[in-house]
């Protein structure tokens, strides 16, 4: 397996370009197999809260200091990254940068059926009450809610839910990315192609004996939030129980002292 030298660990080598559900998972999974690791993901953001003021002042167009966010990370992929891949790619000037694709039907009812519904999710009563008391799910919704202003009102216009404007902005983002970025520097790629083209990429032998990663689909996404969302429930509704309880344990003492 290709090893990288310390020269080669300063800073990005790999900037994902490609939306959420085109098979970043997998893809942060491969990289850091091949060597690219830790490769930053969304799931990063929700570990580390602090980011979230970081990429929410990116959006508004602030200067951001970039090692603030990706120091010790040498590859980036998914949204928020994604987002910002002009950005990454003047920063980091070595770093090839990867488009992950798939047909834009199925990309669509994949976002829609998973990422889509975590904003709401994280705005409901039950999970803000809940997000006072557990830091995990604090961090959840302060995440999401960030993606939603940057990736839903931004990236979208608000309109995720149009199908047509959706894939619409879906289709143009990646003739865009095409565009722009150097053929020399950028792999247009389905996970589904496996570690070939992108070994072939970035120069670095095939993993011996190591199936490609095939992680995060759709219903083991849906799983995972739904149990984020029981979790939450489950939490309002102890809390809910707090007040009457003890009340009723007041009493009872006052009763008996009475």
């Amino acid at each position: 397996m290709h090893q990288l030298s310390g020269e080669e660990n300063a800073g990005l080598a790999v900037i994902g370009a490609g939306f959420g559900r085109t098979g970043t998972m997998s893809l942060k999974a491969a990289l850091e197999e091949l060597g690219f690791g830790p490769c930053y993901h969304m799931t990063e953001v929700f570990e580390n809260p602090e980011h979230v003021e970081l990429w929410e002042a990116a959006a508004r167009g602030e200067p951001v200091n970039w090692e603030e966010v990706f120091g010790g990370y040498r590859a980036a992929v998914d949204w928020p990254a994604a987002a910002f891949y002009e950005e990454l790619m003047a920063r980091y000037p070595e770093a090839r940068v990867v488009l992950t694709v798939r047909d834009a039907d199925r990309w669509y009812e994949s976002a829609r059926s998973t990422i889509y519904g975590i904003r709401g999710l994280a705005a409901s009563p039950a999970f803000t009450v809940a997000s006072w008391f557990v830091p995990r799910l604090r961090n959840l919704r302060r995440a999401a809610l960030m993606a939603g202003e940057l990736i839903w009102d931004g990236v979208f216009d608000g309109r995720f839910e149009d199908r047509r404007h959706a894939i619409g902005v879906y289709e143009r983002w990646n003739e865009e990315v095409r565009r722009r970025v150097p053929a020399h520097r950028l792999l247009v790629y389905e996970v589904k192609e496996g570690w070939g083209p992108l070994c072939g990429f970035l120069e670095v032998d095939v993993p011996e004996g190591k199936p490609f990663p095939h992680l995060n689909d759709g219903a083991s996404f849906r799983r995972t939030v739904r149990r984020r969302l029981h979790l939450a429930s489950a939490a309002f509704v102890l809390l809910a129980l707090v007040p009457p309880l003890v009340y009723a344990f007041a009493r009872r003492r006052l009763g008996k002292t009475g």
